[in-house]
C-alpha cells in the first residue's frame, strides 16, 4: 500500500497511530474484497484503534432522483448494504485475531450521538454559509452526483439535493473525528483526494477541522494496480 498524507500535521498524526476512520461508500466498485482487506490490513498494522464506517444515508434519494420508486430504490438499497457489510465480515474475518481491534458501524448509527448532532449543526452552517468551505462543497457535491452509481445522463435538482444531504450527513466525520470516536487525533483514510479533505488538511483559520483531525491517501502501489489490471 501506498500512503500520501495530505499535509505534515496529517503525517504528524499518522505516525502518532491513535485512531483511524475508515469509511466506505456503499456501491462504490472501488471497495472490492481485496482492496478492502488490504487497506484494513494496513491500517490494523499502523494504528492502535479503527472504526470502519459504511454510509447507509441518503442513498435512495440519489437512486430516486435517477427516476426508481421509492420502493425499488429501498429494494436496492437494502440488497447494496447488505453486500457492503458481507465484504466488511469476509475482509476482517481474513485478519484473524487482529479483526478485534475494529469497529463497524452504519454512518446511520452515529447521527444520534450528541457529539455528531454537535458537529454537524457547525458544519451545516458552514456547508450553508462559510465564504471559503460553501464552494469547496458545492464541489464535492458536484463530484458526489458524477461519480455514483450507474451515473449517466443529465444532472437535475433533485440529484444536486441528494447530494447535498448524503456530504451533510457524513461531512461531520471529516470535521472532527476525534470528538465524535473520543480520542484525542483521528486520522480519514481513503483512496483519493476529496475537495473537503484537501481544504480541511490545509486550512487552520476561519471554519476549519479539529486540530487532531488528518488525511491520509492509502491505495494499492502502482505496480500492484498494473498487475491487477494485467490480470
Amino acid at each position: 500500500m501506498e500512503a500520501e498524507p495530505l499535509s505534515e500535521r496529517c503525517r504528524t498524526l499518522w505516525r502518532r497511530g491513535e485512531h483511524a476512520l475508515i469509511g466506505i461508500s456503499a456501491g462504490n466498485s472501488y471497495f472490492n474484497q481485496d482492496r478492502l482487506t488490504a487497506l484494513l490490513s494496513w491500517a490494523g498494522d499502523a494504528f492502535e484503534q479503527i472504526d470502519v464506517v459504511y454510509v447507509d444515508t441518503h442513498i435512495d434519494s440519489m437512486l430516486v432522483a435517477d427516476g426508481r420508486t421509492p420502493e425499488s430504490a429501498a429494494k436496492s438499497v437494502r440488497t447494496t448494504l447488505k453486500d457492503v457489510r458481507r465484504r466488511i465480515r469476509r475482509s476482517l474475518e481474513r485478519l484473524g485475531p487482529d479483526a478485534a481491534r475494529f469497529r463497524v458501524r452504519a454512518l446511520s448509527e452515529l447521527m444520534d450521538l450528541p457529539v455528531y448532532r454537535a458537529v454537524t449543526e457547525r458544519t451545516d452552517r458552514a456547508i450553508d454559509e462559510d465564504a471559503e468551505f460553501a464552494p469547496i462543497c458545492e464541489a464535492m457535491v458536484q463530484q458526489i452526483v458524477e461519480h455514483r452509481p450507474g451515473a449517466g445522463g443529465t444532472v437535475t435538482a433533485a440529484h444536486i439535493q441528494a447530494g447535498l444531504d448524503y456530504l451533510k450527513a457524513e461531512a461531520p466525520l471529516f470535521v472532527d473525528s476525534p470528538a465524535i470516536f473520543g480520542v484525542s487525533s483521528s486520522v480519514v483514510l481513503y483512496h483519493m483526494r476529496t475537495p473537503i479533505s484537501e481544504h480541511l488538511a490545509g486550512h487552520t483559520e476561519g471554519f476549519a477541522a479539529a486540530p487532531g483531525q488528518g488525511f491520509v491517501v492509502v491505495k494499492p502501489a502502482e505496480a500492484v494496480l498494473a498487475a491487477a489490471t494485467a490480470a
